[in-house]
C-alpha cells in the first residue's frame, strides 16, 4: 500500500517530480500557542468560568442521559436551546461567561458523542460518556469575544491577560482557546487563517528509515541520534513520583508536588516537540519528495521490549509533522509498505538502517511511477548528535544531499 500526501503529480522530467505549477499559494488554518500570565484576579475569574463550563457540560449530559432513558431523542439544537433555559432558571451565574463560550461547551459535548459513535462503528468496545470531574481545562472563544492589543489579550467577561508573543502571529485570528494545563500554566492557542506559499523546488528526493538505535537514517547517509528525552529524565521523574506518593491526599503540599511532577513531564514533551519540529522542517525545506515507511505503531508497541523506546521516539508525531508541513509547502510525502525494507540488500553489504532508507526511497519513487536512478552509495555514514538538531535547528553543519 502506498499513501501519497502533498501536491498532485502531473509528470516527470529528467528523473525529477514535476508539480502542477512551479509555485502555488493557498489558505490554511493553523494554530499558534503562547504563554499567558494572568493576574491573581483574572486567574480567579478564569477558574470560576471553567467551573461553570464544567457544570454546564455535566448538566447537558445529564439531560441527554435522561432523554435516552425516557425514549426521547435530543439533537444538538435541543441542547443548545436548553442552555438559555438553564441560564435563566437553574444557574444565573452562567451569565458571567461569554455566550459563545457556553455554546462551544455544547459543541464539545456533541463532538465527544460523535467520536464515541465513530469508535463504536469501527468495532471498538466503548462505555458511556462520563461526567467531567474537577478538571475542565479549556475556554473556547470562537470567532468573537477576544481582542489582541500589543501584549494584552482582552477576553470578554474575563478582562485583559498578559501574553508572551515569542513570535509573530501570521494571518487572521479566527478563534482563541484559553487552556490551563496540569503544570499550572495558562496558554492561549490562536486559530489563524493564513495564506501559505509553496517552497521552491530543490530537485532532490530522500528516503527515511526510523529506528530505535538511531532516530532515523536517511538515504543521503545521515544517521540522526535518538535523543531519548524520556530515558534521560527518568531519575528526575522517579524522584518527583516518590515525593508525591509521600504527601497526604488532599493537602496543599500534595497539590504542589503534583504540579512539579506535571512540569517534569511537560518539559519532556517540549524537548521532544522542539527536536521533531526542527528535524521535520529541515527535510521539508530541502527535499521535494520524502519517502517514509507506513508503520503500524499501535501494533509495534505490543512488543514490551521496545514499547518504551518506540513511544519515547514519538515516530507518529514526527510523521504527522512531516505530513502537514509537506502539504503546506507543496512537497510530496510518500508512505510505503515497510515489509522487508531492512532485509533486501540490493546495493551490497551496507549498514542495515542505511540500506532500509535506500529501499524506502526506491519504493516511494516506484509508487509515484518514477524509475529509481542509480544510487550513490555513501562509504562513510555521518552520525549527527541530537544536540546539533536542537541547537542549530537542523543538521546543516553536515552536508545536504
Amino acid at each position: 500500500m502506498l499513501v501519497l500526501i502533498g501536491q498532485i503529480v502531473s509528470g516527470f522530467c529528467g528523473g525529477l517530480v514535476m508539480m502542477e505549477s512551479e509555485r502555488f499559494s493557498k489558505r490554511s488554518l493553523h494554530s499558534a500557542r503562547f504563554r499567558l500570565y494572568p493576574s491573581r484576579q483574572v486567574e480567579e475569574t478564569l477558574f470560576h468560568q471553567l467551573n461553570l463550563c464544567r457544570w454546564l457540560y455535566n448538566r447537558l449530559l445529564q439531560e441527554l442521559n435522561k432523554a435516552k432513558t425516557e425514549g426521547r431523542r435530543l439533537s444538538q439544537k435541543d441542547t443548545q436551546a436548553l442552555i438559555v433555559k438553564v441560564k435563566k432558571k437553574e444557574n444565573p451565574e452562567l451569565q458571567l461567561v461569554y455566550s459563545k463560550v457556553l455554546q462551544m461547551v455544547n459543541y464539545q459535548l456533541w463532538g465527544n458523542i460523535r467520536a464515541l459513535s465513530a469508535m463504536k462503528k469501527s468495532g471498538r468496545k466503548i462505555g458511556k460518556l462520563r461526567f467531567k470531574g474537577q478538571w475542565f481545562k479549556t475556554l473556547n472563544f470562537n470567532q468573537s469575544g477576544f481582542r489582541l492589543e500589543g501584549k494584552k489579550l482582552h477576553l470578554s467577561k474575563v478582562g485583559a491577560v498578559n501574553v508572551k508573543l515569542h513570535r509573530q502571529i501570521e494571518g487572521n485570528i479566527k478563534g482563541v482557546f484559553v487552556k490551563r494545563e496540569l503544570s499550572d500554566k495558562w496558554f492561549a492557542v490562536f486559530q489563524c487563517d493564513s495564506e501559505t506559499a509553496s517552497l521552491k523546488r530543490t530537485g532532490k528526493t530522500i528516503g527515511l528509515d526510523v529506528g530505535v538505535k538511531h532516530f532515523l537514517s536517511d538515504s543521503d547517509g545521515r544517521q540522526i541520534e535518538n535523543p531519548r528525552f524520556y530515558n534521560r529524565s527518568l531519575e528526575r521523574l522517579r524522584k518527583a513520583h516518590r515525593v508525591l506518593s509521600r504527601k497526604k491526599k488532599g493537602s496543599e503540599n500534595r497539590a504542589k508536588a503534583k504540579v512539579k511532577l506535571a512540569r517534569a513531564y511537560a518539559k519532556i514533551v517540549n524537548q521532544r516537540d522542539d527536536f521533531l519540529h526542527k528535524l521535520s522542517r529541515f527535510y521539508v525545506n530541502n527535499y521535494d519528495v520524502i519517502a517514509v515507511e507506513d508503520l503500524n505503531i499501535t501494533y509495534m508497541v505490543r512488543n514490551h521490549n521496545f514499547a518504551k523506546r518506540i513511544l519515547d521516539a514519538s515516530w507518529s508525531r514526527f510523521f504527522a509533522m512531516l505530513s502537514y508541513k509537506a502539504e503546506n509547502a507543496g512537497r510530496i510525502l510518500v508512505k510505503v509498505n515497510p515489509r522487508g525494507t531492512s532485509r533486501e540488500y540490493k546495493h551490497g553489504e551496507l549498514d542495515r538502517d542505511y540500506n532500509a532508507s535506500l529501499n524506502v526511497l526506491e519504493r516511494g519513487l516506484a509508487g509515484l511511477g518514477q524509475p529509481s536512478e542509480p544510487v550513490e552509495i555513501k562509504p562513510l555514514l555521518e552520525t549527527i548528535p541530537a544536540s546539533v538538531i536542537v541547537e542549530a535547528g537542523s543538521p546543516h553543519r553536515f552536508r545536504v544531499g
